[in-house]
């Protein structure tokens, strides 16, 4: 089924738009929470709230581009629940890594004026991921989107794991390099 079906079913309130969209985006939301969230059960979990959360949000939001408005939503899921299960055990893993890779790149704010930065941050972060070799924009992706392991990275784009670290430093070097010319105090 095309995504323009699934989301008509979604706005006919249609049951069929559950198992729909399970069916074609299940493997992709439960591969983004489990790189996140490296527990079966609460990636399920994260998945089955995406499905929850459509439903929710469909109407009235029409999203242009079902797969990114899903791992979207499963993303924010799983680095929520990610965040209440460290808060809860303190423990390591992938994700508090990957934030702190990205915290000398972008500070977090949470009053109105951080949120209008935001959206500019955000903004100016797209233009700079547009104008990067595809290969880097690939890797910056998969790590601080998707947020793969290094050795996962390496292993998919036949390189090195040193050389990814590398090229992802000096990715994220003119990220901050092109936020700063841009204005933003970081």
């Amino acid at each position: 089924m095309q995504d323009t079906e699934i989301i008509e079913l979604y706005w006919a309130r249609s049951e069929r738009a559950i198992p729909a969209t399970s069916e074609r985006y299940g493997s992709y939301c439960s591969a983004i929470a489990w790189n996140i969230l490296h527990s079966r059960e609460d990636a399920e979990e994260c998945v089955n709230d995406t499905w929850l959360n459509a439903w929710n949000a469909m109407p009235p939001h029409r999203p242009s581009i079902l797969s990114a408005f899903l791992g979207r939503l499963t993303r924010n899921l799983a680095l929520d629940r990610c965040q209440r299960n460290t808060a809860e055990k303190r423990g390591g893993g992938e994700v508090p890594a990957i934030l702190d890779e990205l915290s000398e790149c972008v500070s977090g704010s949470e009053d109105v004026e951080g949120s209008v930065e935001r959206q500019e941050v955000l903004a100016a972060i797209n233009a700079f991921l547009r104008q990067l070799p595809e290969r880097n924009r690939q890797l910056f992706l998969c790590r601080y989107w998707y947020s793969d392991s290094v050795a996962n990275i390496a292993e998919r784009f036949g390189m090195k794991e040193n050389a990814v670290s590398k090229s992802l430093g000096r990715t994220r070097a003119a990220l901050r390099e092109h936020l700063q010319k841009g204005g933003f105090e970081l």
